[in-house]
């Protein structure tokens, strides 16, 4: 039995940027879960449609 895992997970979200708007894209979260908890995001990131991967603290989650 493993104590602490690292996990990726993908999800669409709504984002928002100055250049372009309101766009729909799936974003990725990397988590550390210990037991099966989620503890710590570890680091996330998009892909645009062009297939390049960025950054997600260049955009702001739409609200």
């Amino acid at each position: 039995m493993k104590f602490i895992e690292i996990k990726r997970k993908t999800r669409t979200e709504k984002r928002y940027s100055k250049r372009m708007g309101e766009l729909t894209t799936k974003v990725t979260y990397i988590r550390k879960h210990l037991l099966g908890l989620p503890i710590k995001t570890l680091h996330k990131y998009r892909e645009t449609y062009y297939g390049k991967i960025k950054n997600c603290e260049d955009c702001v989650l739409y609200q």
